[in-house]
Parts: structure tokens; C-alpha cells; sequence
């Protein structure tokens, strides 16, 4: 197989990000917006299409050209962090008084359901498959990338929040989670399907989080004011700064 040939199933990850921009974009122009079935196609197409092709002699031969490419000692753990970052660009988005869709307490419940919801998928995924990872592991949890369907839904919500008042800011998370992706499969951590799949299961999460939303208006904070809701990351610890201003 063609090293040129085996890189259709990446081309198909890295396109997710410009696919949406596309059909977004035939969006304001006809001033109508998608139903969920619509937009239900991008991210079912990759669940399926990435199912397909799992342990099959295409993926493995990408994963051989891949790795050739890359180098056979290639890790760099950039994947560990680019899969926060549209949580991080959310919240200093808020911080800085973008405009977007919900309240930032909504946002954070959405974000959190999207999370719970997507991980439980992905670690029973994990559990049913039993799919060893390319890089030799004894533990046969590869089928689907964690870090890839978490930062796909992080992703998911940054867009949903911001992609009609910052559309660039909306789509960057997309990039950020491509790149996540992308590396998992450079660092020989998973497979290409794992991270497609992945990419499949955070959109689609997302979407249907957004989709049941007006049911869930429980907010205590939505007539209070003076209040920032910031990540704060320091020496790898991770939580949130709170401030109320009088």
C-alpha cells in the first residue's frame, strides 16, 4: 500500500473542522437552521465509518506508515494538553466578555453533562472491545481514544457556545481536538479508527446535550452579577477560580 493512500482515513479526522464550516456556512446564508438529524450525519458517518475499518490491514498499514514517518521513537505528550484547551478558551472567552450562547453556569452544566455522558460511552466502549493498543499494551482498552472524545466534546460545547458571535474562536476548538487526535495516533497510543470513533462520540454527545438543554433551566445564578468563572492550571493542578465583585 502507497503511504499516500493510507493517509484517506487521517484526511477524513483533519477534515471534521472545514466539513462543519461548510455546511455552517450554507447555514446563515439560507437563514435556516439544521435540524438535529442533519447534524447528526457528520459525527454518526464517523462513528460508522471509523467502526469499519478497525483491525483491519488498512489501519495497520497507516499506523506502519505513520509511525515510519513520525519516527519508531516518537512521543511528545502535546495530546495531554491540547485536550483542555477549549475549556480553557471558554471560560477566558467569558472572562473577557465575549458574547455567547448561554450563561456561564449553563455552559459549565452542559459541558459537564457532555463529559459524564461521553466518557461512559467511551470507557464502556473500552470494556465490550477489548482492542489492543498499537503500541503493544497489556491493557486492551484502545477502542476509542479517551483523550480524543474528550476533547471533541469540550470542543463540541466551545462551538455550540460561540459560533454565532465568534465563529474562529468557536472552530479552534475543533483544531485543538484534530491535533489531540492526531497525536494519539503519531504516539502510537491508538489507532486511527479509536480517535475517528472518538471524534464521532464527543460531537454527537454534544449535539444531543444542546438538543435536551431547554429542558434542564435550573440556574442559580443567572440574575447575580460581578461574577468570573475562571480555570486556573498551576504545576499540574487543575480547578477553578471563582470571584464575586461588590
Amino acid at each position: 500500500m502507497k503511504l499516500k493512500y493510507s493517509y484517506i482515513p487521517f484526511l477524513i479526522l483533519s477534515a471534521i473542522s472545514s466539513l462543519n464550516a461548510q455546511q455552517d456556512s450554507l447555514k446563515f446564508k439560507i437563514q435556516k437552521e439544521r435540524t438535529f438529524l442533519q447534524k447528526a450525519i457528520l459525527p454518526t458517518s464517523l462513528i460508522i465509518g471509523g467502526s469499519l475499518i478497525s483491525g483491519s490491514g488498512l489501519e495497520r498499514g497507516f499506523q506502519k506508515d505513520v509511525r515510519n514517518a513520525v519516527g519508531n521513537d516518537f512521543a511528545f505528550a502535546l495530546d495531554d494538553y491540547t485536550r483542555y484547551v477549549p475549556i480553557v478558551e471558554m471560560y477566558a472567552a467569558d472572562a473577557f466578555g465575549v458574547e455567547s450562547k448561554n450563561h456561564w453556569f449553563d455552559q459549565s452544566k452542559n459541558l459537564t453533562i457532555a463529559i459524564i455522558v461521553s466518557d461512559f460511552i467511551t470507557y464502556r466502549l473500552k470494556k465490550w472491545t477489548n482492542k489492543r493498543r498499537p503500541n503493544g499494551g497489556d491493557i486492551l482498552q484502545s477502542f476509542p481514544s479517551g483523550h480524543t472524545s474528550f476533547a471533541f466534546t469540550n470542543a463540541g460545547v466551545l462551538y455550540q457556545e460561540f459560533i454565532n458571535t465568534s465563529p474562529y474562536l468557536a472552530y479552534s476548538g475543533y483544531i485543538m481536538a484534530t491535533t489531540t487526535g492526531a497525536f494519539r495516533v503519531m504516539n502510537n497510543a491508538h489507532w486511527i479508527s479509536d480517535v475517528i470513533v472518538s471524534a464521532g462520540i464527543g460531537i454527537l454527545v454534544t449535539e444531543l446535550v444542546y438538543l435536551f438543554f431547554p429542558i434542564i433551566k435550573w440556574n442559580p445564578f443567572k440574575k447575580v452579577r460581578g461574577i468570573s468563572f475562571i480555570p486556573q492550571i498551576d504545576n499540574n493542578q487543575y480547578g477553578f477560580y471563582l470571584c464575586k465583585t461588590f
